[in-house]
């Protein structure tokens, strides 16, 4: 006859789940994470996008920038009017002449704040970002020696959309 007591199962004790480390672990990721959604949502530029439900009862601003991004260079509209054509210099965007026209339009319009930027469909993503930065702000030369140069903002709130 066979050993009976060899077959027998023993009564095993559930163990405890130790969750301390895992704790430990949360109490250091929470706060972490939550100091750098902060600093990420100071890092947003919030765009206006045009949209379809547009209402035509609201008053039209005085003056609408637009800066148009094509192949062959800028242009400068007011929505109706091409203000200035700036041609591509050496196949590159020519952006300090961008910079001198929006200083002296944001001299000319000082109450306007908006602006479009519009560009064709071939055009490199990183053009549009250079020429946002150009719209939305300058920096004026600094009035002392070895001072920090002054951020002046000129249209802040773009609109991005695509080139007629």
């Amino acid at each position: 006859m066979a050993r009976r007591h060899h077959y027998r199962r023993r009564a095993v004790q559930p163990t405890e789940l130790d969750v301390t480390t895992f704790l430990n672990l949360m109490v250091v990721l929470v706060p972490f994470l939550l100091i750098t959604a902060v600093f990420s949502r100071i890092a947003i530029v919030e765009l206006n996008l045009p949209s379809s439900n547009s209402s035509s009862a609201d008053p039209a601003p005085p003056f609408q920038l637009e800066v148009v991004i094509r192949q062959g260079g800028l242009e400068l509209t007011n929505g109706r009017t091409v203000i200035a054509a700036l041609p591509k210099v050496d196949e590159e965007y020519d952006l300090p002449k961008l910079a001198d026209y929006m200083l002296s339009l944001k001299k000319e319009y000082p109450d306007s704040n908006s602006a479009s930027v519009l560009l064709e469909p071939e055009i490199p993503y990183d053009y549009l970002i250079q020429v946002m930065d150009v719209v939305r702000s300058a920096e004026l030369p600094a009035e002392v020696e070895n001072a920090e140069p002054e951020q002046l903002a000129l249209f802040t709130q773009i609109s991005v959309g695509a080139a007629p």
